[in-house]
């Protein structure tokens, strides 16, 4: 197969590189098109590299024609329109792949050269990880080789050669985008509508069925990371705030929907104690608006631009969705007491309970309730003790619950994870009298050694609840860990099944090897998001006042930038000058000349003149070769363009320059 590419024709060749390239920068967006365009441009590829194959004509402009109608039609009926970021990104996939079925000219390519460029462009509209700037990196590479090669003269340039080229352009340019990058004004969200950047992350939910959480554990992603200022609070008070769940209707807990007039709805009442915890939170975008902090925080927590309020139930919520990555600093209390501490109305929210639902749970309640006398830290304590010593097991595959599952998870199935156990307890303990709430958030984390965050993972999605009780207010129960003690303190983390490949790929690594690798590989990605994506406006104005401005803002962001450019035009138009008369020209092409000779195994004295190469060459070439006949009328030609006199010099010196770059290589003697 090898040697059938090697004999192919040179345009054959480029055209099934081009396609590799191309198919490269297409693969990632496949996940985000319609099915339809998917088959279809990679049915229009497999065409095309037929076509370059076997060395076929390529379709008339009439298929291409009704090709597009049938691309437009199909776009517009899956998007009901031709505008917007997902019918343009769909329209450029299929339009790029079509104009491979007309590269029949150097401009085709270009044109290729360009929507391909563009493509490329777009695979960030869905993901800016690590690893997809790693892959579209490559696709770069793989574009400017194809244009480089498309810009060598005829014959079968190797493409090493233009993958070396286009590797020193990349490494030349590469200043420039990093001095644009830190300089350039940052206006708004590159990488698209911030109501649509993150549709489809996975992340906690405002509201919860038995069952959603435990989907979040088989996800291993990252939701946040936590860079704390001092020594971090113990494993089991890592308990990040999420959606606070108090109304339930019989199937789904929701946000509190109070039927109580507002001023009889409780306040926050938060009271803190004791030295504050900071830290500093990377979360992750997730298309919700709440902000994941420990509990309990008081003060809002900091960012630029970051507009946020508290609810009764301290939770902190963004005034929009986080759709893009969101640094914020905050200071939790470890120690604290929040509600009132008697009875208040209010309180009747949190013991509402559907009827119809559960009987054998509010039996079940009341008879607690009768054994304790009403005393809630008695009827607490005995639920606990009931989910110890009772044979109930923490399980990701529970089954599926019907419509009364707090009966099935007390009496039948005795089984579950963090949300069966934490909203069954609930629903036992307002069966009961005690006013209780579901919180969802994160529970733990992981350090990385490498970087010192906390990694913070979907699967460490945790769900607990809180009481209220006379004297102490609301306070946290986390009957998970009645039941597997060990997923609170020793954060032993039920894992999902791995597939067959996965298991035996990495059932070949240790386990100590494997922990490093994943360390290594988070804290690469946790450095590309503090210091690429999380790179905002705020951080370039840091910049400028590091270097010396005393209060930086967009106006000296453009003038230092405007700078640099001229500066280094300067520095640049010098460098040529100073080359050039550092060097003189007529030497530099008739060294070239002598280089491509030796390249090509032809022997030659040092210093030798043109005269001297031109007799090395005939000596060791056949003379009557007509490469070989251009070449010496051509070095005899360079050398009278030095001494002959004015009436019989060999032409110009950009003359002979262009004559060069048109000559055929002299190939190697056998």
């Amino acid at each position: 197969m090898l040697m059938r590419l090697r004999q192919l024709p040179r345009d054959s060749r480029d055209t099934l590189f081009l396609l590799l390239v191309t198919a490269w920068i297409m693969l990632p967006q496949v996940g985000h098109l319609p099915l339809w365009c998917s088959v279809l441009a990679a049915g229009l590829m497999l065409w095309r590299g037929w076509l370059a194959l076997t060395a076929r004509a390529l379709p008339s402009r009439w298929w291409l024609l009704a090709l597009l109608i049938l691309t437009v039609t199909a776009t517009f009926y899956t998007y009901r329109t031709l505008l917007g970021r997902e019918a343009g990104v769909t329209l450029i996939v299929v339009l790029l792949a079509l104009k491979m079925l007309e590269l029949r000219a150097k401009r085709d390519a270009f044109v290729v050269f360009f929507l391909g460029f563009f493509t490329l462009l777009t695979n960030f509209f869905h993901s800016q990880s690590l690893l997809t700037a790693a892959a579209m990196l490559l696709g770069l590479l793989g574009l400017l080789t194809a244009l480089v090669n498309a810009h060598m003269p005829v014959g079968k340039p190797p493409l090493l050669q233009a993958a070396r080229m286009a590797g020193s352009m990349a490494l030349l340019g590469a200043p420039i985008m990093l001095v644009l990058f830190l300089l350039f004004p940052r206006l708004a969200p590159l990488w698209g509508l911030p109501s649509d950047a993150m549709s489809g992350r996975s992340g906690l939910s405002g509201s919860m069925q038995v069952g959603t959480i435990a989907q979040l554990a088989l996800d291993d992603s990252i939701a946040l990371r936590i860079r704390f200022d001092g020594a971090a609070p113990g494993t089991s008070d890592l308990y990040l705030r999420g959606p606070v769940l108090s109304s339930f209707d019989g199937r789904e807990w929701r946000s509190l929907r109070s039927r109580l007039p507002l001023r009889l709805r409780l306040p926050a009442e938060l009271q803190v104690r004791g030295a504050p915890v900071s830290y500093e939170v990377t979360l992750e975008p997730n298309s919700q608006p709440w902000l994941l902090v420990l509990d309990a925080a008081p003060e809002k927590p900091q960012a630029s631009g970051l507009a946020a309020r508290q609810t009764a139930e301290l939770q902190w919520l963004s005034d929009r969705p986080v759709t893009d990555l969101l640094r914020y600093r905050a200071q939790s209390y470890i120690d604290f007491r929040h509600g009132p501490l008697q009875y208040a109305v209010g309180l009747q929210d949190y013991l509402d309970l559907p009827d119809g639902f559960n009987p054998r749970t509010r039996a079940l309640g009341e008879q607690l309730r009768r054994e304790a006398n009403g005393d809630g830290t008695a009827l607490v304590a005995a639920a606990l003790e009931r989910l110890r010593r009772g044979g109930y097991r923490y399980t990701l595959e529970p089954g599926v619950f019907g419509v009364h599952s707090a009966d099935e998870f007390w009496f039948d199935r005795k089984q579950g994870f963090c949300e069966h156990i934490a909203a069954s307890f609930v629903i036992l303990l307002r069966a009961a009298g005690v006013p209780a709430r579901v919180v969802t958030g994160y529970q733990g984390g992981e350090r990385n050694a490498l970087d010192g965050y906390f990694v913070v993972r979907q699967s460490d999605a945790h769900a607990w609840a809180e009481v209220w009780l006379a004297g102490r207010g609301w306070v946290r129960v986390d009957p998970t860990g009645a039941v597997a003690p060990g997923r609170i303190g020793a954060l032993q983390r039920l894992q999902a099944p791995r597939g067959a490949i996965a298991g035996a790929l990495l059932g070949t690594l240790s386990p100590d090897l494997t922990l490093r690798l994943r360390a290594a590989w988070d804290a690469a990605n946790n450095g590309w998001n503090q210091w690429v994506l999380n790179y905002t406006q705020s951080r370039q104005l840091n910049l400028l006042r590091s270097i010396g401005f005393d209060a930086p803002g967009w106006e000296d962001l453009t003038y230092l930038l405007l700078g640099i450019v001229v500066l280094s035009s300067l520095l640049g138009a010098a460098w040529t000058r100073w080359e050039r008369s550092r060097q003189d020209p007529w030497l530099r092409l008739l060294a070239r000349a002598a280089l491509r000779l030796q390249k090509a195994g032809v022997t030659l004295a040092p210093n030798s003149t043109p005269r001297a190469v031109a007799t090395q060459l005939a000596a060791q070439r056949d003379a009557n070769d007509p490469r070989v006949a251009a070449l010496l009328d051509w070095l005899l030609r360079l050398e009278a363009q030095r001494y002959a006199a004015p009436p019989q010099r060999g032409g110009s010196l950009a003359t002979l320059q262009a004559e060069f770059k048109q000559l055929q290589p002299v190939t190697r003697s056998n």
